[in-house]
């Protein structure tokens, strides 16, 4: 695997520590690294169910399905600037998948270990990343740290009545989201679209893959953009194709036509929790959709 400075940008670095994927960079006055959380298996109507029968062919080709089941990583953001250590989602924890929850091991790799965590902030409240915030004896995880969630999302997980409402398919979601949150309550803070959550960091509203999924930018550099572009396949060359993964499938669409827009004419850098090589990299316009600057061959 060869990586290059234009994958990645300036002063970039990706490697294997500890069997875990890290990529790092400077941002600002700080480093922003992403480190694996493992991998998610999930049937592939969780990509392809939303679309119309006609189209599911050529989305298998796109995204190079030919099972069952769909692998995607899973990626979770450090910034670290001297004062805070932020840590964007908090993974699966040890009870959604086997073959994700590796946050711990991860963390260690990138020499943090959970008492060092300062923030932890999250872009929405789906098992992937928010169960892994609570440990073995359901305590919170991140001991020495605040927990930050978007109030529009932390009021619909928390809504009695969101479990009868979500669907069959997502009711353990819903059960998982108010646990964790009620058990993080103490120490949990809440904000809105435009909002500084912490020095440098500004959330932006991105809704539609969860009722109030947020991105942010870190220090005007680079857009944390959570599940708002869902993976390095579908979501790019064809954004405006339904995603199964997506709550509001409209609204979905919505956003992630936006930020695509955005990242392609600003060049900014990105994470996306679900893009390979680590996430980290940048949009490029291709044709009639985008590309995903990673690894080059």
């Amino acid at each position: 695997m060869r990586l290059t400075r234009r994958t990645f940008g300036l002063g970039a670095a990706f490697s294997l520590v500890a069997g875990k994927s890290i990529a790092r960079m400077a941002v600002g006055s700080g480093t922003l690294t992403t480190v694996s959380d493992g991998y998610l298996v999930l049937p592939a109507d969780f990509t392809l169910g939303a679309l119309p029968e006609a189209d599911r062919s050529m989305a298998r080709e796109i995204a190079g399905i030919t099972g069952d089941t769909v692998e995607t990583p899973c990626n979770l953001t450090l910034y670290q600037d001297g004062e805070r250590t932020i840590l964007f989602d908090a993974g699966s924890g040890a009870n959604f998948m086997p073959s994700a929850g590796t946050i711990l091991d991860s963390l260690e790799a990138a020499g943090v270990a959970p008492e060092d965590v300062t923030d932890v902030v999250f872009t929405h409240a789906h098992p992937d990343h928010i169960w892994g915030v609570l440990d073995d004896f359901d305590e919170p995880l991140f001991s020495e740290a605040t927990h930050h969630i978007g109030q529009d999302e932390v009021d619909y997980w928390l809504n009695p009545a969101t479990v009868d409402e979500i669907g069959e398919a997502r009711a353990s979601f819903a059960v998982g989201a108010r646990n964790r949150l009620e058990a993080i309550s103490d120490g949990l803070n809440t904000f809105s679209d435009g909002d500084t959550v912490v020095p440098g960091v500004v959330a932006r509203a991105t809704y539609g893959h969860t009722p109030g999924h947020m991105a942010f930018m870190v220090s005007d550099t680079a857009l944390i953009v959570g599940d708002a572009i869902g993976n390095g396949h579908l979501a790019l060359q064809k954004p405006g194709w339904a995603s199964g993964a997506d709550q509001d499938v409209e609204a979905g669409i919505v956003t992630r036509q936006a930020l695509l827009a955005e990242l392609a004419d600003t060049g900014l850098l990105m994470v996306g929790f679900h893009l390979p090589a680590g996430g980290l990299g940048r949009i490029e316009a291709a044709g009639d959709g985008y590309r995903f600057l990673e690894e080059a061959s």
